[in-house]
């Protein structure tokens, strides 16, 4: 009886080594008959968005005082921006950000000795956003005029954005998922195979750069937004199998 129940068990052994190699083979072979290609879909495009801002503020030892001088100037940057046939809807005061300010005085150990207070200073942001981006930008270097005319005024660089990102992405996938599949293709028939069913599918990292630019690519992906013209890209990872 030892004998049989011995011979059993070594038998099923085998057969349970022999499934176990089987698999392994098989799942090898599946591994060994995929093909993973990566395809690129590319657009340049030019900003159909503009958001222009600066910075103006004026000081004051009585706070109404520097109210009233920053109310002047607001006045006049508003009635300069409508000169310049922005309408008025389009121009957006921020609240006023108010600071006191003080001079300081220390001993020769570094430390404060007394502090006499300077005045009020206030400051408040104005920003443009629209569609004429020709015009705005234009303004924005024009901005001297304002300095010029006695107001302490302070431009931001613009910022550029597409208000059509959304189509734009859909067509690069498409463009990017047909890259692939031709990529595909071609090594499939280099090797003597037929394409088979697409298995997986991955989206990568979308990016916005500047046009003919050396910018760098982000893992995180870029979006840059200081430039009129621009390029984006996208990839997609497929993973066929092979017959």
């Amino acid at each position: 009886m030892k004998s049989i129940a011995s011979t059993s068990i070594i038998g099923l052994s085998i057969i349970i080594t022999a499934l176990l190699f089987s698999g392994a083979y098989k799942n090898r072979n599946e591994k060994n008959n995929t093909i993973s290609v990566t395809g690129l879909g590319e657009k340049d495009f030019v900003s159909d968005l503009i958001v222009w801002s600066g910075w103006f503020s004026k000081k004051n030892l009585v706070m109404k005082d520097a109210y009233a001088e920053l109310d002047k100037d607001r006045e006049s940057i508003k009635n300069y921006l409508i000169s310049k046939g922005i309408k008025d809807n389009q121009i957006i005061f921020s609240a006023v950000d108010i600071n006191k300010e003080f001079d300081y005085s220390y001993d020769n150990n570094g430390n404060q000795r007394s502090s006499v207070f300077t005045g009020y200073r206030l400051t408040q942001n104005v920003q443009i956003e629209s569609n004429e981006v020709n015009k705005i930008e234009d303004i924005s270097r024009q901005v001297t005029e304002l300095i010029n005319s006695g107001i302490e005024f302070y431009s931001n660089q613009p910022q550029y954005y597409y208000t059509k990102l959304s189509k734009l992405k859909i067509e690069m996938i498409a463009e990017a998922t047909k890259d692939a599949l031709t990529r595909a293709k071609s090594i499939a028939e280099n090797g003597n195979g037929n394409l088979g069913k697409l298995k997986n599918a991955n989206m990568g990292v979308f990016q916005i750069v500047a046009q003919n630019s050396s910018e760098e690519y982000s893992w995180g992906g870029s979006f840059n937004t200081t430039s009129k013209r621009k390029t984006a890209s996208i990839t997609v990872k497929l993973d066929y199998e092979v017959e």
